[in-house]
């Protein structure tokens, strides 16, 4: 592959970007694997950046959004991708402060319903919700929220025989 151009790199780039939200560090992993110089990077990103190509603040709030929405990710799963994305904490943390506790749990509640719904009928209740916490905590969700999404789940939202409690009859 020949080697490209800083205008030619940039124009892929705009390209890109014109297409979907992306931030910078994606911009970069793309040059890096182009071959562009660090200091040639850097002059790129300024301008996607100059000419709101690449904004890191819209990038985070799509990228919020749609991982909670359509991957049912938690906060803390969201904030790990958002930190390999190299999005610095003061544009992430106050996106993830503003998305409301019951937010987190209405995307949790299907989940703790489908997964209950799975697991086999002779566990008993203590191993059951100790599946679903880890179940849940795999899914990115802080365990306030677990617990009170299970908590709700035992009170009020499932009948008493669909939850497995490991007791035939």
């Amino acid at each position: 592959m020949k080697q490209l151009t800083e205008k030619e790199a940039l124009s892929k780039l705009m390209a890109v970007c014109a297409r979907g939200e992306h931030c910078c560090q994606e911009m970069r992993e793309k040059m890096m694997r182009w071959g562009i110089d660090s200091s040639a990077q850097q002059r790129i990103i300024d301008q996607l950046t100059d000419r709101q190509f690449i904004d890191e603040e819209r990038f985070t709030r799509m990228f919020v959004s749609d991982k909670l929405r359509f991957n049912k990710w938690g906060r803390r799963k969201i904030e790990l991708a958002l930190y390999r994305k190299r999005i610095p904490k003061n544009i992430s943390k106050p996106i993830l402060d503003a998305i409301a506790t019951e937010e987190y749990a209405e995307q949790l509640r299907p989940l703790i319903d489908s997964k209950r719904r799975s697991l086999p009928a002779d566990d008993s209740d203590y191993i059951c919700r100790q599946k679903l916490v880890r179940y849940a905590l795999g899914r990115g969700f802080t365990f306030d929220i677990i617990r009170m999404v299970i908590d709700d789940a035992d009170d009020t939202g499932i009948e008493e025989s669909d939850i497995p409690i490991g007791d035939d009859e």
